[in-house]
C-alpha cells in the first residue's frame, strides 16, 4: 500500500467541524422562504441535524473475508538475494494476503484526523463501504499474518475511538445550531414583511386582580429528506404567546390545587360546573379586547379563546374514563378549526381511582396516539406537555398540555 493509503490523515477535524456548521447555516439562509415559514421549526431543525451529522464508521469484524495470491517481491536492496549483474531489479517469489473488512457509517469519516492522534496512523484502501488491507511477504506464516491483521484492526479501532467524542460533540450541537439559524431567519423574513406584530395575540392582564392564584414566574446513514411543507406564500396567523400560555396553565394549576385542598366543596360537581370555576378565574386574570371576556365556552366542557373565527387556545375538562375517552378527546381537539399555533390543555379529574396508575396510563395513552410527535417535558408530577400534528396537515402542530387532578367524590 502507498502513502496515500493512510487512514485518518487527509483532513483535520477542526476543518470538518467548521465545514459542517457553515454548510448548515448556508443552507438555512438559502432555504425557500415560504417553505421555511410553513414548516415546523422543530421538524426542519431535525432535518438539518440529520443531514449534517456524521455517522461514525463501525467495523463489521465478524464479516471479514480473506484471500491469498502469489506475488513478486522486490528484494533488490536485500543483500541476502544478491544483485543482478546487468543492474536490473531483483524479485523473489512471495504471497499477498488480502482481507476485506465491511463497515457501516460514512466512508469519508475514515479520512478525518481526530484531535487525538499518534505518529503511526493505520493504512487501508477504502472501496465503497469496505476496507481492504494487504499483507505481502516472503515465506509468510499464518501466525505472523494473523498478528499483523490484529494489529491493523486494533489501530483502526483506536483511531475511531479518538474520533468518536469529536463526532458526538458536533452531532449533539447541530439541532440547536439549526434551530437558532431557522428562528433568526424567520424573524428576519417576518420583519421584512412588517408582519411580526400581527403574529402575536397578546393578552392584557387585569392589573386589579389579586395574586391569589398567580404562580411564581417561570422552562448512513440514509439521506434525510426535508419535512413536508408548502411553498405557498406564508400567511400570518394569530397565536397565543408561550408566556401567556404558561401563565394560563399556572392559573389552572393553582385553581386545581384549591380544589384538591378543599375536595368536599367540589366533590359533587359535574364537568361543566368545574369548567365554570376555571373560566371565572381565567377571565379574572385577563381582559378581552371588546366583550370583556377573553375566555369563552362552547359545549359543556370547553374553554376557548377565539380569533377571527378560529381557536388559538382550547381547554377541555374531563373526568377520567379510561384510554378510550382520552383518545376520543384528543381526536376531537385535533379536528377543531384552529390556527397553526393553537395551544391546548386537557384537564383530567380523577375520582376515587388509583391516581398513580391514572397518571401513568394517561401519559402512555397520549404518546400512543397516531398524531403524537414528541413529549416536550413533564412540568409537574401530574402535568405533561406534548406536540401533536393536526389531523389534516402534519405541518400544523398543536401544543397539548395534559393536567391531571385528584378530586375525590364525596362518599
Amino acid at each position: 500500500m502507498s502513502e496515500s493509503d493512510y487512514l485518518f490523515h487527509k483532513i483535520d477535524w477542526f476543518s470538518v467541524e467548521r465545514h459542517q456548521k457553515d454548510q448548515l447555516k448556508a443552507e438555512v439562509a438559502s432555504y425557500n422562504e415560504n417553505k421555511l415559514l410553513n414548516t415546523s421549526v422543530d421538524d426542519l431543525s431535525n432535518y438539518f441535524k440529520e443531514k449534517y451529522s456524521i455517522e461514525l464508521p463501525s467495523l463489521m469484524v465478524n464479516s471479514i473475508i480473506a484471500s491469498q495470491s502469489e506475488a513478486k517481491i522486490d528484494v533488490t536492496d536485500d543483500f541476502r538475494y544478491g544483485r543482478s549483474l546487468d543492474g536490473r531489479r531483483t524479485f523473489a517469489d512471495g504471497s499477498t494476503v488480502e482481507i476485506q473488512i465491511p463497515f457501516t457509517g460514512e466512508a469519508e469519516a475514515l479520512q478525518i484526523s481526530p484531535t487525538t492522534y499518534d505518529s503511526a496512523p493505520p493504512r487501508a484502501i477504502i472501496a465503497n463501504n469496505t476496507l481492504i488491507l494487504r499483507f505481502t511477504g516472503i515465506n509468510q506464516t499464518s501466525e505472523k499474518v494473523k498478528a499483523d491483521i490484529d494489529r491493523s484492526i486494533q489501530s483502526i479501532q483506536k483511531y475511531l475511538s479518538w474520533l468518536r467524542p469529536n463526532v458526538e460533540s458536533l452531532n449533539s450541537s447541530l439541532y440547536s445550531l439549526a434551530h437558532e439559524a431557522i428562528e433568526r431567519r424567520r424573524e428576519k423574513l417576518l420583519a421584512n414583511q412588517n408582519l411580526v406584530a400581527s403574529l402575536g395575540f397578546a393578552l392584557k392582564e387585569n392589573p386589579n386582580v389579586p395574586n391569589t392564584y398567580t404562580a411564581p414566574s417561570v422552562k448512513k446513514k440514509i439521506k434525510p429528506t426535508p419535512p413536508p411543507s408548502s411553498s405557498e406564500p406564508y400567511k400570518p396567523e394569530p397565536c397565543l404567546s408561550e408566556k401567556d400560555y404558561n401563565h394560563i396553565l399556572d392559573v389552572i394549576q393553582n385553581m386545581a390545587s384549591v380544589m384538591e385542598r378543599s375536595p368536599v366543596a367540589f366533590s359533587n360537581m359535574d364537568e361543566e360546573s368545574l369548567r365554570t370555576h376555571f373560566l371565572v378565574q381565567l377571565n379574572g386574570h385577563y381582559e378581552g379586547q371588546a366583550t370583556g371576556e377573553t375566555f369563552n365556552y362552547n359545549g359543556k366542557t370547553d374553554i376557548l379563546i377565539r380569533e377571527n373565527g378560529k381557536n388559538i387556545f382550547i381547554g377541555e375538562c374531563k373526568f377520567w374514563g379510561g384510554k378510550k375517552i382520552l383518545l376520543e378527546t384528543v381526536d376531537q381537539l385535533l379536528s377543531y378549526s384552529s390556527w397553526r399555533d393553537t395551544k391546548v390543555a386537557i384537564l383530567v379529574f380523577n375520582r376515587n381511582k388509583d391516581f398513580s396508575n391514572v397518571i401513568e396510563t394517561a401519559h402512555e395513552t397520549m404518546q400512543g396516539h397516531e398524531n403524537f410527535k414528541r413529549t416536550i417535558g413533564k412540568t409537574t408530577e401530574t402535568s405533561f406537555k406534548y406536540i401533536f400534528s393536526h389531523i389534516n396537515d402534519p405541518n400544523r402542530e398543536m401544543i397539548i398540555s395534559l393536567l391531571l387532578f385528584d378530586i375525590p367524590i364525596k362518599k
